[in-house]
């Protein structure tokens, strides 16, 4: 199931439901939640299946239920295909067709296209980035039943957040992932060009998160908080080219990846102002988050 990531897509389909205007109706917020959360937990599991050989040559995957032995995959692919059937028809039921589609376009890509591309091109990277930043963008159609630009703003953060965070990764766990057969930006196009590709990309997260308060869902104390958090990250990107030792550079960067996105959204709670029904639901599952 990858709990730290569903657990991260809690926190993000909430973030979407508390910003979206309007009103939901309580079985519609928890088919939303749930319905969110079971389509990405049926996602990983498959992910999980598919690369449960590949997996055991990776120190981060190789104790994962398949590659450790410990489910059998045939369990293991019928619980993520009928998990992701409930959960679609929990959203067309409950929620509405738009929240549905983004569902389906979720497990599409990610499980079909990502992950067999992720052994092709290191450019799988770019597609697996847009299941991850669904979410929100879910929560927020969710509520409202259409993509505006809002909802499409918190999805363009997510999406610009995920490919510099993982550029890290890939940097410090090189080794693995070509044990792994996976192809990477720093094994495919060297160290120097992957970090150019990973400041290109933080700059368009830079920018694209102080977008918000134009549209009036965030206000100065967002912005201000966004400002500095988005000055450090761009300053971490940007040592990478000079850095020493690379591998601790691409471990404190990303660590700070995570950081970054845990204060940038408690930043968001903090300039809500009086919290209604969806902003308490956002600040309690940020707190269930913090705790996990």
């Amino acid at each position: 199931m990858k709990p730290q990531i569903t657990a991260l897509v809690l926190i993000t389909t909430a973030g979407g439901i508390w910003m979206a205007p309007g009103s939901i109706r309580v079985e519609a917020l928890c088919a939303a939640i749930l319905g969110t959360l079971g389509v990405v937990v049926g996602a990983n599991t498959m992910n999980c299946y598919i690369e449960r050989d590949s997996d055991k040559f990776m120190g981060r995957t190789k104790n994962r239920p398949l590659p450790a032995g410990r489910i059998s995959s045939t369990k293991a692919l019928v619980y993520g295909l009928l998990l992701t059937t409930i959960s679609t028809y929990a959203l067309w039921h409950w929620v509405n067709l738009t929240t549905t589609y983004l569902a389906v376009i979720a497990f599409i890509s990610y499980v079909w296209i990502y992950t067999p591309m992720k052994r092709l091109s290191p450019q799988a990277l770019v597609v697996g980035s847009v299941p991850g930043a669904l979410p929100p963008l879910m929560g927020w159609t969710a509520v409202t039943g259409s993509i505006d630009a809002p909802g499409l703003i918190l999805f363009g953060i997510l999406f610009f957040w995920q490919i510099p965070h993982f550029i890290a990764i890939a940097v410090y766990r090189q080794a693995e992932y070509d044990k792994a057969g996976l192809k990477t930006y720093p094994s495919q196009y060297g160290f120097t060009n992957a970090v150019a590709q990973s400041l290109i990309w933080s700059a368009l997260l830079v920018a694209t998160s102080l977008l918000l308060a134009p549209f009036g869902v965030a206000g100065w104390i967002y912005t201000l908080i966004a400002s500095v958090l988005g000055g450090i990250w761009l300053w971490y990107s940007m040592i990478g080219f000079w850095a020493p030792q690379r591998n601790a550079w691409a471990r404190k960067f990303f660590l700070y990846t995570l950081i970054y996105l845990s204060v940038l959204f408690a930043a968001l709670v903090i300039d809500a102002g009086p919290m209604g029904p969806n902003q308490q639901l956002y600040l309690s599952t940020s707190l269930l988050y913090s705790l996990f």
